[in-house]
């Protein structure tokens, strides 16, 4: 569903990460752990099609990246990928129901209030419906955000540290409601992360390493 080849990132022709290539197969559930200077972030952003590849290969169920124009890239990254973001990034004027329905309309998809009534009712979020983003607190932001990656019915989920920030049983909470909801959707699950925490939850594990200088 997800696989790389190869792929290296360099930034400023200065610093250069290898990533470890990545065979992740539709319903499988990876976590890709590393610290500071490892290039998480970025390897989340080339994985969602959110920053193109200088040097190796990512395949997204069966599609070749790199091959697709900005246009091309945007439409299928809508269509096949859900991304849940390290800041949540919410429209503050639109309650939490017109974010997860304008998730839809980039997404080409059906704005269908019942398919998010639903998703927001597992996530026990159901009365936060016509609540704006500032109401909420980080936990419920937090599952807000998720439900928004997962309204489009994607084929891949990717996770920017979704737990740094929360505690041990906010944690918990929010690991399973990822796995429960990629599972339904035979998704796969990548999380990108420093927490040394989740490391029990998976066993599917890649440690990032720090980059190599080019120069000094």
């Amino acid at each position: 569903m997800l696989k790389t080849n190869n792929l290296s990132y360099t930034y400023n022709n200065s610093v250069m990460i290898d990533f470890p290539n990545i065979d992740c197969k539709a319903g499988e559930h990876w976590l890709l752990i590393g610290q500071s200077g490892t290039g998480k972030t970025t390897l989340l952003h080339l994985l969602g099609g959110l920053r193109r590849t200088q040097k190796g290969g990512i395949e997204v169920a069966g599609q070749d990246l790199g091959k697709l124009n900005s246009d091309r890239l945007d439409r299928f990254r809508g269509e096949n990928i859900g991304i849940v973001f390290q800041q949540s990034h919410f429209i503050g004027s639109l309650t939490v129901e017109e974010n997860l329905l304008l998730a839809l309309y980039l997404a080409g998809k059906k704005q269908d209030k019942t398919k998010v009534k639903s998703l927001l009712s597992r996530l026990n979020l159901a009365d936060k419906l016509q609540s704006k983003p500032r109401q909420l607190s980080q936990g419920e932001q937090q599952r807000v955000a998720i439900a928004r990656a997962l309204v489009t019915q994607p084929k891949v989920i990717l996770a920017d540290e979704p737990t740094s920030a929360l505690d041990d049983d906010n944690c918990q909470e929010v690991i399973q409601l990822l796995e429960t909801e990629a599972k339904a959707q035979n998704a796969s699950l990548l999380i990108v992360t420093h927490d040394q925490r989740l490391k029990d939850y998976f066993n599917n594990t890649i440690e990032l390493t720090k980059g190599k200088m080019l120069k000094e």
